[in-house]
């Protein structure tokens, strides 16, 4: 892992970062993108990459034991790694069908995003969510279409998905040769060179890269007429009819760069990780109180974008993500807490890579640093040195799926500690029934969540338990005094949130609707 120390020269500094996020639907590769990434960078010896999620090896940035026993990332996480003169932290987000808050909180903490697509499938459900999560905060975009090895569907047609599905313009910024067992390598529509690789074993190390321009002679020696006369024929659409990259509309969000490869043999990712470098943007000015913050401020300030608990089971510690914004943080530095409107100390700042920490001298902009939280810091909460900043909140998700859970064991004290830490962390919104009862019922973003929830209680806190799902489809926060609620159906229930607030559960929109319709003067919110 790189310490990536911190110059005199901040601004140079702040230049040379490049924060970034993964974002795929299941099983496009991103865990095997992510790994070849650090491979490249010499953070890691030997890709744990093989064949299927049952059957692959603990990716590095799944730590967490249902992530390697499932082979899925449910967790957000930070690893650090110096590439092509840059420094990297790369933002892993979760990557199992259902949509998380961690995901989306992740990639507010991201200057741009990597989305990576199944060649065989096209753009999927979840690509499509969260590809809008990335539009709506303007984050630039590079596609890497994956698994090139594989069946696949035509890149042309691809090319026209992303366009039609997603509303972006698609610029290729390399061509494939061939496809499935006769894919061969790309070609670099940038500096037009054809680079063909040999396939090594098990695709655990760097794949070695031949250049030649495609008029080369020898370029035939090694594709059959019919993979180069595709090629010729694909290279003359894109060269006429194609979009051309534009690396100022890249960072306005309006297009999007598309490399063609396979991560799990390295095909293509020489030239897009050498892209990624050179095309993603240093940290840029974010909006507080209305006034850009520039990155290269004197002023440190940050944010806290998610909140972990049990990393390190040793310890049961629980650890705040910020992502520096502006400035330098620097070890025993005094911040004050935005909200609190009280000061910190900075006693113990780390870096992360997966679950491994190491301390943190000093960071700068564009750098995400870990605080163990003994629960003065919640997500959301704006840190600051100097004049007050408060960044904007961030966004709450509405649950879809709600259910009880039940203690079926006698540890009620780790119980009760384990549902209101893994409350702060974000994973779930937590109500009380007002009729009565101590099981306390969870609403969540994904279905999943509820065996997350579960699976963590067991083994972070050894408590057993088990949820039962609950007819419940939405929240609403009552806004306005309990006696503006007269009229409400039965099958509503009402509900105290942790900070004292009403909630009440619906099980349809029609009882949204009533009751709203016949309590005209309550104020009921979707989000607080």
């Amino acid at each position: 892992m790189s310490h990536a120390p911190v110059a005199d020269d901040l601004a140079t500094q702040v230049a040379s970062r490049r924060t970034f996020a993964i974002i795929s639907h299941p099983d496009a590769g991103k865990s095997t993108l992510t790994e070849k990434l650090l491979l490249y960078a010499g953070a890691i010896e030997l890709a744990g990459a093989v064949r299927g999620a049952k059957t692959r090896k603990h990716v590095v940035s799944d730590w967490m034991a249902m992530e390697q026993e499932r082979g899925i990332s449910l967790t957000s996480t930070a690893l650090e790694f110096d590439l092509h003169g840059r420094h990297m932290t790369l933002l892993d987000t979760p990557g199992h069908k259902d949509f998380s808050e961690d995901t989306y909180r992740s990639l507010i903490a991201a200057d741009s995003a990597v989305m990576v697509i199944d060649a065989a499938k096209g753009i999927e459900a979840q690509t499509r969510k969260l590809y809008e999560v990335c539009r709506r905060h303007r984050l630039p975009i590079l596609t890497f279409v994956n698994k090139l090895d594989h069946p696949g569907r035509d890149p042309l047609e691809l090319l026209d998905e992303i366009e039609s599905v997603l509303g972006i313009a698609a610029a290729p910024l390399n061509w494939p040769i061939g496809r499935a067992d006769r894919f061969r390598g790309v070609y670099d529509l940038t500096d037009r060179t054809l680079l063909l690789y040999e396939k090594r074993a098990q695709g655990q190390r760097p794949a070695p890269v031949d250049v030649a321009h495609y008029t080369d002679p020898r370029v035939r020696d090694l594709v059959d007429d019919y993979v180069y006369d595709e090629f010729l024929e694909g290279m003359d659409l894109v060269t006429t009819a194609g979009t051309t990259f534009s690396h100022a509309a890249y960072l306005a969000g309006q297009q999007t760069g598309v490399f063609f490869g396979s991560a799990l043999t390295n095909f293509g990712l020489e030239p897009f990780l050498r892209a990624l470098t050179d095309l993603a943007p240093a940290p840029r000015a974010r909006i507080a109180d209305g006034v850009a913050i520039e990155p290269a401020s004197p002023h440190f300030s940050g944010f806290v974008f998610k909140i972990q608990a049990n990393m390190d089971p040793r310890h049961r510690d629980r650890v705040a993500f910020v992502r520096v914004c502006a400035g330098r943080l620097v070890k025993d530095m005094l911040v004050t807490n935005a909200r609190l409107d009280a000061p910190i100390r900075v006693s113990r700042p780390y870096r992360m890579f997966g679950r491994d920490r190491t301390t943190a001298v000093e960071a700068c902009a564009g750098d995400i640093v870990g605080l163990v939280n003994p629960g003065r810091l919640g997500i959301g909460d704006t840190l600051y040195a100097g004049p007050r900043v408060v960044y904007p909140p961030i966004e709450r998700f509405p649950a879809e799926h709600f259910g009880r859970v039940r203690l079926e064991n006698t540890r009620h004290k780790q119980f009760d500690d384990g549902i209101r830490q893994l409350e702060e962390e974000g994973l779930m919104q937590v109500y009380f029934s007002q009729s009565g009862g101590r099981d306390p019922i969870v609403g969540v973003a994904g279905v999943l969540q509820f065996d997350v929830i579960v699976a963590r209680l067991r083994s972070e806190y050894n408590v057993d338990s088990r949820v039962d799902p609950l007819s419940f489809v939405a929240a609403r926060w009552l806004d306005t005094d309990r006696a503006t609620l007269t009229d409400v159906p039965s099958s509503v229930m009402l509900t105290t949130d942790r900070a004292g607030r009403t909630a009440l559960l619906f099980p349809s929109t029609w009882a949204i609707e009533y009751t709203e319709r016949q309590n005209p003067s309550a104020r009921l919110l979707s989000i607080v």
